[in-house]
């Protein structure tokens, strides 16, 4: 008994010990299991995931095309030795270009002032027609013209000068970032490894990610329960900002690193480096984010890139830990803290030497007080540039390429321009004129068309209805050099003494109406010379006058001057029943102030690429008319306009005697006032009413004529020429006898004619002078033989 017991006993620990040994083996299995299951399911999952995530970045990364917004440009500023400026206007140029004013023009994009010497250290600036270096040159004004330029480099006289123009406006892409794209090669270096020093100083050696940094963040976001802190290489950074949202969450995190691991499989260094350059967030500008160095460079410092200093470049640097805590113009002294800290980092890792450290730290900060970019200041003229470009360009071509549009706009015009408008209402108001009175004012060149200011607003900015273009209004009397125009080609029957009628008409209207205008003085004035007519402004004499020269040779006359509007053919359009906008007006008379020369009006001259290539140019388009001669002699009268006729105010509202051509115009029942006139090299067209068309109670003198000269009072003044051309020319009459006459007799004044239009009498005055001169010479003749 003792002994099957002592058998059976160790049986069961046996089988106990086989069943627990059993049981382990199948735990780890099932352990293992679970691993492989888990595993399979990430792998199952994750990889599609991570195969989508690599073809999104190189989808991406490799098509990468940043919308660039185009840039608009003024005119550069040529300088040369007597051309008319003053020193406002040459301030004011400087200061529009984003000049700042020192003690001395060290720098490029500086200058000094002294009275009228200045020393202007220029930019240098790929112009539509190559590129050009910095120059530092002096300048002498005097007597409201340049006197000399010298070269700073005692090279002596120079010729000409072209300042860098004036960046008016940019053209942004929908999603409003503004960036310029620049190649890793024009970074200075300093960016470069500076950027890395104080971002990433593993950047050359990682594979996307720093898994010390990541755990370092993973860490703290912990103990803060939160995402508070990233452990982001420049690659996690980049795909952040380009693939990315902002949020702080973990799938993002995860996302970022996944990725950036991806972007460095696919992508060398200096791709992906290049590319944080011209995307990083460095500001904001209205709606408007600042993207990349490039355009921070601009922003910031009114500079390219390449010319920043070293305290303007750890500046930049800074702000890429936070551009809005940081903004320099905002907070000024927490980027000063923040740039001198990330000098010290330089210093640190050797990239510059403690000494230029020191020195680094004393400089200012050296921002702009304001960007010169951005909004336009100018939206009427913008909206001009933008039509004449359609033309030619996509809407998207024109905000997404970076393009560079060079554009005629004249900034010290401009600002001239929008003066005179907006104080020219006022004074308007005061005068008991309606306070919500609105005008419009387009100044062209005379020679070349180009458009130097145009205003369609009395609010500067303001970018709503554009009235230079766009208001469609009555021009009354504006039109009635284009009749007298039109009689004077008809030279075997008229010239500016032939008589005319001034009396009443009525014509009878397709319902069945009557139509008689009237004078403005109410009154019927006789017979009278052509002359006269016109610088008195008669309707009646006017009518008479067209309806013989015929209302279709009217209508081909505004064509011919470059006008391409619907004007009806009805007696009434010989006294301004026409509808035209002010930069027609402007284009139909740079015609006759360029003596018969047609310029197409234009606001653009070239557009070029980024690169500075060349793309469309712009250039002058003129076109010859004929008749010249009486074109010529059309002008001569205009100038009687301002001398003796409706403008006669005008030369005290200029304060001055210059011979000027001009003519006012006003609607029925004063609803409109219009003002045309011109100089040797400036056209400008004024127009005041209001936008609803009541009666406003303006005239042409009394109201767009006033703006007018508000324009020209801040401008040099040039005579007009009154050369004839051949076939015309300027002639001894009595007006009052229509006759030909001596200038010793009286009554004698010179007025120009066509060549074989000329009066076929003379007085008698110019009679018996001939006779004394043929007497005196058949008695010295015989004296001779004597």
């Amino acid at each position: 008994m003792v002994r099957k017991a002592k058998r059976t006993q160790p049986k069961k620990r046996k089988r106990i010990t086989r069943k627990t040994a059993r049981k382990k083996p199948g735990l780890l299995r099932r352990l293992l299991r679970l691993v492989v299951l888990l595993v399979g399911i990430s792998i199952g999952l994750g990889l599609p995931w991570v195969i989508w995530l690599d073809v999104q970045v190189r989808n991406e990364f490799e098509g990468r095309k940043w919308d660039v917004p185009s840039r608009v440009y003024a005119r550069p500023l040529s300088l040369y030795a007597g051309q008319q400026l003053s020193r406002d206007a040459l301030l004011f140029e400087l200061e529009a270009a984003g000049y700042r004013q020192a003690n001395r023009a060290s720098e490029p994009g500086m200058f000094s002032a002294r009275g009228g010497d200045f020393e202007i250290n220029r930019r240098g600036f790929v112009f539509e027609d190559g590129p050009q270096p910095a120059l530092r040159f002096s300048l002498r004004i005097g007597a409201e013209a340049v006197t000399s330029i010298q070269s700073s480099s005692g090279s002596g006289d120079m010729g000409l000068v072209r300042l860098d123009p004036a960046e008016i406006a940019s053209i942004y892409p929908l999603h409003d970032e503004d960036r310029t794209l620049v190649a890793l090669g024009d970074v200075p270096e300093l960016l470069v490894t500076g950027l890395q020093a104080v971002e990433d100083r593993q950047f050359k050696h990682h594979h996307g990610v720093v898994l010390r940094g990541i755990a370092r963040a993973l860490v703290a976001n912990l103990k803060a329960g939160r995402a508070v802190q990233g452990g982001s290489t420049l690659t996690q950074q980049l795909v952040k900002n380009y693939f990315l949202s902002n949020e702080r969450t973990l799938v993002r995190k995860v996302n970022e690193a996944i990725m950036a691991v991806l972007l460095e499989v696919h992508y060398d260094k200096a791709e992906i480096l290049e590319a944080y350059v011209n995307e990083v967030f460095l500001g904001q500008q209205g709606k408007h984010a600042i993207h990349g160095f490039g355009r921070a460079s601009e922003f910031y410092f009114d500079r390219p890139l390449r010319d920043l200093e070293s305290q303007q470049v750890a500046l930049l640097v800074g702000m890429v830990r936070g551009a809005s805590f940081y903004n320099p113009r905002r907070n000024p002294q927490r980027a000063r803290q923040r740039r001198d800290q990330v000098l010290d980092i330089f210093a640190d890792t050797g990239l510059l030497s403690i000494a230029e450290v020191k020195k680094a730290k004393r400089r200012p900060l050296g921002v702009t007080a304001q960007t010169r970019s951005g909004t336009s200041r100018y939206p009427a003229f913008l909206d001009l540039v933008r039509r004449q470009l359609h033309r030619d360009y996509r809407a998207e071509d024109l905000s997404n390429e970076g393009l560079k549009i060079f554009t005629t706009l004249a900034p010290s015009a401009q600002e001239y321009a929008q003066r005179a408008l907006t104080g020219g209402l006022l004074d308007l108001q005061q005068r008991g004129l309606p306070k919500d009175l609105q005008a419009a004012l387009v100044l062209a060149d005379v020679a070349s068309g180009e458009v130097r200011a145009l205003v369609g607003d009395r609010v500067q900015g303001r970018n709503g209805f554009n009235r230079a273009l766009d208001a469609r209004r009555q021009i009354g009397s504006v039109i009635k050099p284009l009749v007298y125009l039109a009689a004077l080609e008809h030279s075997g029957d008229y010239n500016l003494l032939t008589p005319v009628r001034d009396e009443p008409v009525s014509l009878r209207q397709p319902d069945g109406s009557l139509w008689s205008p009237a004078n403005y003085d109410k009154k019927s004035h006789g017979e009278l010379a052509l002359l006269d007519a016109l610088v008195n402004s008669y309707n009646q004499a006017t009518v008479k006058l067209g309806l013989n020269v015929g209302v279709a040779n009217i209508i081909r006359k505004i064509k011919q001057l470059g006008v391409d509007a619907e004007v009806p053919a009805v007696p009434a359009t010989l006294l301004g029943a026409v509808e035209l906008t002010p930069i027609e007006v402007t284009q139909i008379f740079q015609s006759l102030a360029a003596g018969g020369y047609t310029s197409p009006l234009r606001s653009v001259t070239a557009v070029l690429t980024p690169r500075g290539e060349l793309l469309s140019r712009y250039p002058l388009r003129m076109m010859p008319l004929d008749n010249r001669e009486a074109i010529a002699v059309l002008n001569y009268a205009l100038t009687r306009v301002v001398e003796d006729g409706t403008a006669k105010n005008l030369h005290g509202l200029l304060g001055n005697d210059t011979v000027i051509a001009g003519k006012t115009g006003t609607t029925n029942e004063r609803r409109d006032s219009w003002f045309v006139g011109y100089t040797r090299d400036r056209v400008a067209v004024s127009w005041v009413g209001l936008d609803d068309n009541r009666p406003a109670g303006v005239t042409g003198s009394n109201a767009a004529m006033r703006v007018w000269a508000g324009l020209f009072r801040q401008l040099p003044i040039e005579p007009i020429d009154l050369d004839m051309p051949d076939g015309a020319g300027y002639l001894w009459v009595n007006k009052q006898q229509r006759a030909l006459t001596d200038p010793a007799c009286p009554d004698a004044v010179q007025i120009p004619f066509i060549n074989g239009s000329e009066p076929d009498r003379q007085t008698r005055c110019m009679q018996k002078k001939q006779d004394r001169d043929k007497k005196s010479l058949w008695r010295k003749w015989f004296e001779d033989k004597d």
